[in-house]
């Protein structure tokens, strides 16, 4: 059997077979070693599956060929059988968790699994497939941004330490909801400062969440971008830059458990997406969920109890959705 990929959602396929030939796309959940089954520990739980018999060919009406099946046809011949799966779009997204150095086995997280093999049902756990009548290909299920952006989120705190009668107000934003891979993220900060404190720096961090949901609820936080800034804002006197920031998984290629949207050894591998939940998405069904957050920290210079200086800080999160593919 041999297997070609044209994008995520079509596929042709060569066999020179007389029997019945099958094609499965599964969507699968993994959570956990594969050899930690015997115990317990590990999870597993199939989301998705459809198959299509390709051979021999079945009546019906079938979707038309793309221009690059019919090149592929033209070089398959007699042999090449064209099939396509439409995935509902409801479907999570291929997530993959950042494994260990010494971790073996698949990785956790979610993947769609193409398998063509011969059988002569469909799925039947009793009929033994054998490896040399199988091919199998990981392909990977991304998603695109919304056609209409919103305006980014902002906000904006207030506070007052001890020993001053006057508050620090720090204000921060950022100009659109969606950033796409590589691409800087301008964050503009504001500050009135009233009190007679100096703000020594400005602190900029972008943590990634990841919320197990389908099977444990386990809630993983991976900062993926933080950077120090010299900029002092004197007492009672106000300030106003841009910063940009750009989160990249080539900073970040050490840290177990960070979600990625597919294989490290990908070369167009990056920081997953932001899940994006439609209406009618069931939030259970999507497996892990990934959010991102930027966190906004004033380091604020005070005299402590003995006349030394010490630091107090100021720290302002909001959330935006960035990694998203174009």
């Amino acid at each position: 059997l041999l297997m070609s990929v044209l994008d995520p959602d079509f596929f042709i396929l060569t066999f020179l077979f007389s029997l019945t030939v099958w094609v499965q796309l599964l969507c699968a959940f993994r959570y956990g070693r594969e050899d930690l089954d015997v115990i317990g520990l590990s999870f597993r739980k199939d989301i998705w599956i459809q198959h299509i018999q390709i051979y021999p060919p079945t009546a019906g009406n079938k979707p038309a060929n793309t221009p690059m099946q019919d090149a592929l046809m033209r070089k398959a011949g007699d042999e090449g059988h064209p099939f396509t799966f439409i995935i509902p779009t409801n479907l999570p997204c291929s997530v993959t968790l950042q494994p260990a150095p010494d971790d073996t086995g698949k990785p956790c997280g979610v993947d769609f699994e193409l398998k063509a093999y011969i059988a002569k049902e469909a799925d039947n756990p009793e009929e033994k497939i054998t490896k040399k009548d199988t091919c199998r290909l990981v392909i990977r299920k991304i998603q695109f941004a919304p056609d209409k952006l919103e305006s980014g989120p902002k906000a904006n705190i207030l506070k007052q330490f001890i020993m001053t009668d006057r508050p620090i107000q720090l204000d921060t934003s950022i100009e659109k909801e969606v950033y796409y891979h590589g691409d800087p993220i301008p964050v503009k900060v504001k500050i009135n400062n009233e009190t007679n404190k100096v703000v020594k720096k400005i602190r900029i961090s972008i943590d990634q969440t990841t919320d197990v949901v389908l099977y444990s609820a386990d809630k993983y936080s991976k900062v993926v971008l933080s950077e120090e800034f010299g900029d002092q804002v004197n007492a009672n006197s106000t300030f106003e830059k841009e910063y940009k920031v750009t989160p990249l998984l080539a900073n970040n290629k050490e840290k177990r458990g960070l979600a990625l949207d597919g294989r490290l050894k990908d070369e167009d591998t990056n920081l997953a997406s932001s899940t994006i939940l439609r209406p009618g998405m069931d939030k259970e069904v999507q497996g892990i969920l990934v959010s991102y957050k930027i966190k906004v920290t004033l380091v604020v210079s005070s005299s402590g109890l003995l006349g030394s200086l010490s630091s107090r800080s100021l720290s302002l999160i909001f959330f935006c959705i960035i990694s998203v593919v174009q």
